[in-house]
């Protein structure tokens, strides 16, 4: 860190004053052709931001802000408005905000230091007051820093961040399409022919079907999609006892190393993670001795949004915001599961969880689950935001063991039992990527899907209830309630306590 705090003391100041303009001008081509700090110096600065402060103002500092900017495509992304504005409020946006936008993008057009037609705008968001942006000159990221009109900047094309060494392959992270035997201890065959996952027991979810399965209610599952060889969360998803429902699929994330397109890859997925979430949340309970959902009669809407687990890449962030936004705009949601996470806040992603919160969607978010990228964090974004439910996972060791590679933290507001003690590989069964295929499923990821599940129990039983009803009962069926711990808050939840 010493080493970066006098490299960039040694950047120098640079006016934006428009009387020197030329003087600004050469300052900044050298900056960007000399100085331009490497993606190892960003990610030590990024990295020593995390361990200190927890999170990253991209605001404290023009030359990493910059450098990253340029290691990413030259690209910032740039909320505007007031302090606590993140979106609109009414079908179109005001005119003091028009008038915002219009003033930066004016900035950034007197500041190019480019002779190309590039232009600054490379897309707006119609809802949240978000906009993306081209940069090229340090001088143009100080004007914006002193423009009261902008809340945040943002390098939103910079991916490069990686703490270690010996890293796996991002596209590897929470990804799987393999199947698995079970122990036959891990589950119980239940009528009419279904697998009943083992931890169901521990929180009562198996008597709480006597009162509520999840009917009328719908589910948004924010992954990486449904998997098209796995006809259950398909054609198969009413079959036996699951009846009277639908599942839909949707795709936001635009698969393409370049940030300017709006091209998506489809609604299917390509990791297996979703397809194990989408699983937990609502498989069917039929007779093909398969693992069943906690809310087996919900009705289900999964959006691809991301490649894998981490949102890092600049459309995988994008897809998050986007499938946000659309499903906050349905009514027929109420619940939103993500058990997806970043090491630092996002903030457009972060701008589209307050719009989804401000439609009253209760919004589970997984607490975090260890990679070779997050060993040293707490609770990850956008857990950590209290708009969101955090949830971790813990063993059925019944002394409040988190599991092997699960977070925890303040933020944690619920925990699923989702891991045998002492045995890191037997953990939930699910679906697998696979028709008539399963496979167990870990971390925080499941434990949180899972609560949406319950969510959708309480929400069934009792469908006039607003959000904060809804989280009421479940806090007060924690297994720690009226006590908050401050590692696991509630604690596990009783879901026929919390149908009841």
């Amino acid at each position: 860190m010493k080493k970066l705090i006098i490299l960039f003391a040694a950047l120098g100041m640079f006016s934006c004053n428009q009387d020197d303009h030329d003087s600004t001008k050469t300052e900044t081509t050298a900056l960007e052709t000399q100085d331009i700090l490497s993606v190892a110096e960003i990610n030590e600065y990024i990295t020593g931001q995390l361990e200190v402060e927890g999170d990253i103002d991209w605001k404290k500092n023009p030359e990493v802000l910059y450098s990253a900017a340029v290691h990413g495509g030259n690209m910032l992304t740039v909320g505007y408005g007031k302090e606590g504005e993140a979106f609109s409020k009414g079908a179109r946006k005001s005119t003091e905000l028009i008038s915002a936008k219009r003033e930066i993008i004016q900035t950034v057009e007197a500041l190019k230091i480019t002779t190309d037609e590039e232009a600054v705008l490379i897309a707006e968001d119609p809802v949240l007051n978000v906009m993306d942006i081209h940069v090229h000159s340090i001088a143009t990221i100080r004007a914006l820093l002193n423009d009261e009109n902008v809340r945040y900047i943002e390098p939103n094309g910079y991916n490069q961040y990686r703490p270690k060494s010996n890293l796996v392959a991002k596209s590897d992270s929470g990804c799987d399409k393999n199947s698995q035997q079970f122990n036959s201890a891990d589950y119980s065959a239940i009528t009419p022919g279904a697998l009943q996952p083992w931890n169901y027991s521990i929180h009562n979810i198996d008597e709480a079907w006597a009162i509520s399965t999840g009917s009328g209610v719908t589910v948004g599952l924010i992954d990486t999609g449904l998997s098209a060889n796995q006809s259950k969360l398909g054609s198969g998803f009413n079959d036996g006892q699951s009846s009277g429902r639908s599942v839909a699929r949707e795709g936001v994330f635009i698969d393409s190393p370049w940030f300017w397109s709006r091209n998506t890859d489809g609604p299917n997925d390509k990791c297996g993670h979703g397809t194990a979430m989408a699983s937990a949340i609502a498989s069917p309970r039929n007779n093909d001795n398969l693992p069943l959902g906690v809310a087996y009669n919900s009705n289900l809407i999964s959006y691809r949004a991301v490649e894998d687990v981490l949102i890092t890449d600049y459309h995988e962030k994008k897809g998050v915001s986007d499938a946000l936004v659309a499903l906050a705009n349905r009514s027929d949601v109420k619940i939103i599961s993500m058990s997806l996470g970043s090491l630092f806040s996002i903030g457009n992603v972060r701008d589209a969880v307050r719009y989804a919160y401000s439609k009253g969607k209760l919004i589970f978010v997984a607490g975090g689950t260890s990679t070779s990228f997050t060993t040293f964090v707490g609770v990850t974004f956008p857990a950590s935001m209290p708009e969101a439910v955090a949830v971790t996972g813990v063993t059925d060791a019944g002394s409040y063991q988190k599991c092997n590679n699960c977070h925890s933290g303040y933020q944690i507001e619920f925990t699923i039992a989702m891991q045998r003690a002492g045995q890191a590989n037997r953990t939930v069964p699910v679906l697998a990527f696979n028709e008539g295929q399963s496979k167990y499923i870990g971390g925080s990821s499941v434990a949180t899907a899972m609560t949406a599940g319950i969510a959708a129990l309480v929400w069934s039983k009792n469908p006039s209830w607003s959000r904060d009803q809804v989280l009421d009962k479940m806090r007060k069926a924690g297994d720690l309630y009226p006590n908050r711990d401050g590692q696991f808050g509630y604690g596990n939840i009783d879901a026929l306590k919390a149908v009841q």
